[in-house]
């Protein structure tokens, strides 16, 4: 088990209850309908990936080699796509510019699917040697 990646995938879990709670109770008042639905679709997919992070972290189907990669990438990837959509979506409230983070999201974007195309192939060649 990677207690590393086990402790960032409960934080990342927090903190996506926690910002969806703040994103549903208080920023409704704030943000038009658009932004809001960026702002959930943020939480969303940093609550999913984290509990795969934290499947991956305390799995004995991978290797430790798989764990560290697919979890290396998971982490950046929860990172670069959530936290840019939740600046990019508050940075009016917060009165700075951030939309240079604009390109970040899909990099993020691509580091999660990079983690799963590693679980996937792990997964198959383990299919292939059965």
């Amino acid at each position: 088990m990677n207690t590393k990646l086990v402790f960032w995938a409960c934080f990342f879990g927090l903190t996506s209850v926690i910002l969806g709670a703040f994103g549903a109770h208080i920023l409704g008042n704030y943000l038009t309908f658009e932004e809001l639905q960026s702002f959930k679709t943020a939480t969303s997919y940093q609550l999913f990936h984290s509990l795969l992070l934290l499947l991956v972290a305390s799995s004995n189907f991978f290797s430790t080699q798989t764990i560290q990669w697919a979890g290396r990438f998971l982490w950046v990837g929860i990172f670069l796509f959530s936290f840019s959509i939740y600046a990019l979506t508050l940075d009016r409230l917060i009165g700075i510019d951030v939309g240079f983070l604009g390109p970040i999201t899909p990099l993020g974007g691509l580091c999660l699917i990079v983690s799963w195309g590693i679980l996937m192939t792990t997964t198959f060649t383990k299919l292939k040697k059965q």
